[in-house]
Order: C-alpha cells, then sequence, then structure tokens
C-alpha cells in the first residue's frame, strides 16, 4: 500500500490494519517514498535464554555475586544484553 501523505492522514486506521497483516506501507512525500510503516514484532519483556547465554560467555554464575564491578552500570548492561 502506497499512500501519499494526504491520503495516509485520512485513512491512517486502513494503513495500520495493513501493516498488521503484514503488508508493507509507505507514505510518500512529493511522489517520493519517506516513511515505511511495517508489523512490530518486537514483544517486549526479558529474553531470558539470551541472558543465560551471555552470562555463562561472561563467567557469570549465580544471581548477582561476584559480579566484577563495571557490570553495576545499567548502560552497559543493556549494551551487553541487547536489551
Amino acid at each position: 500500500m502506497e499512500l501519499a501523505i494526504r491520503e495516509a492522514k485520512a485513512r491512517l486506521s486502513a494503513l495500520i490494519a495493513a501493516a498488521r497483516s503484514g503488508e508493507r506501507g509507505v507514505i510518500t512525500r512529493h511522489g517520493q517514498p519517506a516513511v515505511e510503516l511495517v508489523r512490530c514484532d518486537q514483544r517486549g519483556g526479558m529474553d531470558f535464554k539470551k541472558l543465560q547465554e551471555v552470562r555463562q560467555r561472561l563467567g557469570i554464575a549465580g544471581e548477582g555475586e561476584g559480579w566484577p564491578e563495571e557490570f553495576d552500570d545499567p548502560v552497559l548492561s543493556r549494551r551487553v544484553l541487547g536489551l
């Protein structure tokens, strides 16, 4: 589905429904593709399997005891765990 911005505003609900069903939605500006609307598959939450793999790779055991001091930084945790 490809719509100009003006038409996309008027048919936003249909555009969202199409994207949720897996159809690619493109919004154009002056005839050129500007934005692509696609279904968001990310469900959020914690990926415990990935967490366990990272912990094993880094040699971290237990529930936090024995962790290096630099691992107490939430920003580093997000980058390392990919959260």
